[in-house]
């Protein structure tokens, strides 16, 4: 071994790299593809638009981590890191496409709109973390989770609790359904209480493919179409046509990016001390840049905005591998996996109470994570904490607890209303600000690595 070369630069035998890349691409798997099948259920989207989209969203966090891994001198953190959709992105995606006057274009054109906003606000990125608080982003990280939850609980019912036309589903809340959504649940604990290391980080993946194999046996996979889709495809960019930029939809992805900025930029603080290779300014820009530009592919690519998975980080925290090679080989994983529609027409094919249990967990550790940087918040000796962290979760709530709230606003503004995430952004931000003011860059910086570093964990 070279010792005059730092551990994130080192080369490892190819074999080992590509084993190591393909372990991280397995722990980041089932997160990685529960967007695009939150999105087609959301939508109804056909199977063959759903696959493109599982196909896509692959392909480019596999582009999105090359891009940080490798990096330049304008783009990438250049530590190890793995690439993933942004689960703030979900409900404000969904609100845009079911606009009626926008859709999937607008979805798109908007995610695009925000990696050019991300690209240019990088290099101040270091300065509006002081409007970013623990408080704020410990708060909008519950609601996500709070908000997400709705989608895990009806999946393991087996779907919607209404039908298409109106009606009652009859098939909701089938026990079999349950029954199989709690064997995978009991899989997932058991395996995180008695497995270790490897085994225990690909639990949720495990438990998926143990529903998945059940579903078959039970005659729930229906694959009549996979003998027209094709091994081997090419992603298209623009496949759902040319994208539009609508404003309101474009400031809503525009304050995911800043969002998903900030949980960056607390990932990269706390990986580059794990590593050993401090998160300069420069490299802090650098990282940010990619994130804006990874955005960007997304939306060319019909994908989505991306950022750093902690799960990943927490894996090269237990294996002590840091090289970033290792993660620019999951990275070419992810890009190949991306090429092959049949593969994705199979996981797109996937009931969705196959899906509950690990939504459940997901969504759930989510909403916990808030409540570990919600704990580093001084509720004590400030009381506006307090009132902030309420009122935000509160407003938050509204879309999912009163979804006909607000109804008699106008169109333009649900892109807005129904998403609980945006408006627990805006009402945090607004409230930290006039309670609290900004914060000192340092405690900033400080804040933003420990919140990263109890989301890992």
């Amino acid at each position: 071994m070279n010792h005059s070369v730092h551990p994130v630069d080192q080369r490892l035998p190819l074999i080992q790299t590509a084993v190591l890349g393909f372990q991280h691409v397995l722990v980041m798997y089932s997160a990685c593809i529960i967007v695009p099948l939150i999105l087609g259920a959301a939508l109804k989207l056909p199977k063959d638009q759903l696959t493109l989209i599982i196909n896509a969203d692959l392909f480019a966090a596999g582009l999105a981590t090359l891009l940080q891994c490798a990096g330049n001198r304008f783009f990438g953190i250049q530590l190890p890191i793995m690439m993933g959709v942004t689960f703030a992105s979900v409900t404000p995606m969904i609100a845009i496409a079911l606009n009626p006057g926008i859709g999937l274009p607008g979805v798109y054109g908007a995610i695009i709109a925000s990696g050019i906003f991300g690209l240019l606000f990088a290099p101040v990125m270091g300065r509006l973390l002081r409007f970013f608080p623990p408080v704020v982003t410990g708060t909008v990280l519950l609601v996500i989770g709070i908000s997400l939850m709705r989608v895990g609980i009806d999946w393991s019912a087996g779907g919607q609790p209404t039908l298409a036309n109106g009606g009652p589903n009859p098939d909701y809340g089938n026990p079999v359904y349950l029954a199989i959504s709690l064997l995978q649940l009991l899989l997932i604990l058991g395996l995180n209480r008695f497995a270790k290391g490897f085994i225990a980080n690909i639990a949720v993946l495990l438990g998926v493919l143990v529903g998945f194999f059940i579903a078959f046996i039970r005659g729930d996979i229906m694959l009549d179409g996979i003998g027209h889709t094709p091994w081997f495809s090419t992603i298209t960019p623009f496949a759902f046509g040319v994208p539009t930029f609508d404003a309101v939809a474009v400031i809503s992805m525009c304050m995911v990016m800043l969002v998903t900025m900030v949980e960056s930029t607390g990932m990269f603080l706390a990986l580059g001390k794990m590593v050993d290779r401090p998160t300069t300014r420069e490299r802090l820009v650098r990282g940010l840049r990619a994130d804006g530009l990874g955005a960007v592919v997304g939306g060319v690519f019909n994908a989505f905005p991306y950022t750093s998975f902690s799960q990943n980080i927490g894996l090269v925290s237990m294996t002590g591998v840091k090289s970033r090679f290792v993660c620019i080989a999951g990275a070419l994983i992810l890009i190949g996996l991306g090429l092959f529609p049949k593969l994705a027409y199979v996981v797109a094919s996937t009931p969705q109470y196959v899906l509950g249990a690990a939504g459940m967990v997901m969504f759930g550790m989510v909403t916990l994570m808030g409540v570990r940087i919600l704990s580093t918040v001084d509720f004590e000796k400030s009381r506006y904490n307090l009132l902030i962290a309420a009122t935000s979760v509160g407003i938050g709530m509204i879309p999912m607890v009163s979804p006909m709230y607000f109804h008699h606003l106008p169109e333009w503004s649900r892109v807005f209303t129904e998403s609980g995430i945006i408006l627990s952004v805006f009402t945090a931000l607004i409230l930290n600000l006039l309670f609290n003011g900004p914060t000192k860059p340092d405690e900033a910086e400080a804040g933003a690595a420990r919140s990263a570093v109890l989301g890992e964990s």
